[in-house]
């Protein structure tokens, strides 16, 4: 029983991992499609996340299974939230990575973004697909110090989030309102799909210690 218990719970991290994998792709794409005005690629991004969506509704439906079945206490209960939240954290992370993808098609046949935020952009994009597969790696692990690294990731795309708005708040900015919106709006998405990833590196430092600390917008880094 306890082995089947346990192998129930390497599929769901299994799956979990999984889940990171297609939110990087995600945000690659949208990424892409963003700084090119590439409307396919745009659209490809929107219909992956119907995949990502059935990952965390399985995922779901297998922990109720496993708390049905085998009444979790102690560290497996800890195993079984931590897997949830995650969960939810990586379909967000998609969920952004959409948003992002819908204003590249907003805005086609424009590029969404003027040329002095394509390089930020760009860098944002790098950061956060690195932060997705970072955040699969230390649900594999279970590294405290991979966890950690993920908040000094977090760090970099506060600051660049911050840059974003140097720009549009100078007294120089003549680009207009709509796009000092677009570019608030996508710097925003990138900075809660980060989040997001802490979220899940913070989910695994509950599993491990048992401690957290929790925000409003979930695990506090």
């Amino acid at each position: 029983m306890r082995q089947a218990y346990q192998e129930q719970l390497d599929d769901v991290t299994s799956r979990l991992i999984g889940m990171t994998r297609k939110a990087g792709e995600q945000i690659r794409t949208a990424t892409t499609a963003l700084l090119e005005a590439d409307i396919q690629l745009a659209d490809r991004t929107v219909a992956a996340d119907v995949s990502l969506n059935r990952d965390q509704l399985e995922i779901v439906e297998r922990i109720l299974e496993l708390v049905a079945r085998q009444a979790p206490v102690a560290g497996d209960l800890r195993a079984v939230l931590s897997a949830q939240r995650s969960s939810s954290d990586i379909e967000r992370m998609g969920d952004l990575a959409v948003h992002v993808a819908k204003v590249a098609r907003m805005r086609y046949p424009d590029v969404a973004i003027p040329e002095e935020f394509r390089t930020t952009f760009k860098d944002m994009g790098r950061t956060a697909e690195a932060m997705a597969t970072k955040a699969g790696a230390v649900l594999g692990t279970r590294d405290l110090e991979g966890a950690a690294e993920l908040a000094g990731d977090d760090d970099e795309m506060d600051r660049l989030h911050r840059s974003l708005f140097i720009v549009i708040f100078d007294d120089d900015w003549t680009r207009g309102v709509e796009v000092a919106v677009d570019v608030a709006l996508l710097g925003r998405y990138y900075e809660r799909f980060a989040d997001h990833a802490v979220n899940v590196a913070a989910n695994v430092r509950y599993l491990v210690t048992g401690e957290v600390e929790w925000s409003p917008d979930g695990p506090a880094h």
